[in-house]
């Protein structure tokens, strides 16, 4: 059985993900399905959450991406890691929006912006959950 470099590349990663408990895979697929596989870039969007969060319930974030069409949100310690895409129109008067999302643990928060001219741009944030949350 030959394996090609991609192939032992993915064993390797799972091997990690499965040893250390790190859903990080989730999130990076999530990521390139709303990016089309596409780079993102830092920097041009804004994500804002507390750093420690008393209750994993309802957690409140802000998302900013001045000329954005669309921020998606993910949490990459939950069980399904996509948590809201918000999609701005032309009359949209900023692009930023604000909610209350649920987190299972500690985790970040990534924000991930398209913006007008096609590329992407990604934020994160992290937040420290105390008591409540998913369990634990």
């Amino acid at each position: 059985m030959t394996l090609t470099r991609r192939e032992m590349l993915a064993i390797g990663a799972s091997a990690i993900a499965v040893a250390t408990g790190a859903p990080a895979f989730a999130v990076t697929d999530a990521v390139m399905e709303f990016t089309g596989g596409a780079e993102t870039g830092e920097g041009g969007v804004t994500v804002t959450a507390p750093e420690i969060a008393e209750n994993g319930n309802t957690v409140p974030i802000t998302v900013e991406a001045p000329g954005a069409e669309a921020i998606a949100v993910y949490a990459d310690g939950n069980p399904v890691p996509n948590v809201v895409t918000f999609k701005f129109g032309e009359l949209s008067p900023a692009q930023a929006a604000s909610t209350r999302i649920r987190l299972a643990k500690s985790q970040n928060v990534v924000a991930v912006a398209k913006m007008a001219d096609g590329s992407y741009s990604m934020s994160q944030a992290a937040v420290k959950v105390t008591i409540g949350g998913c369990g634990g």
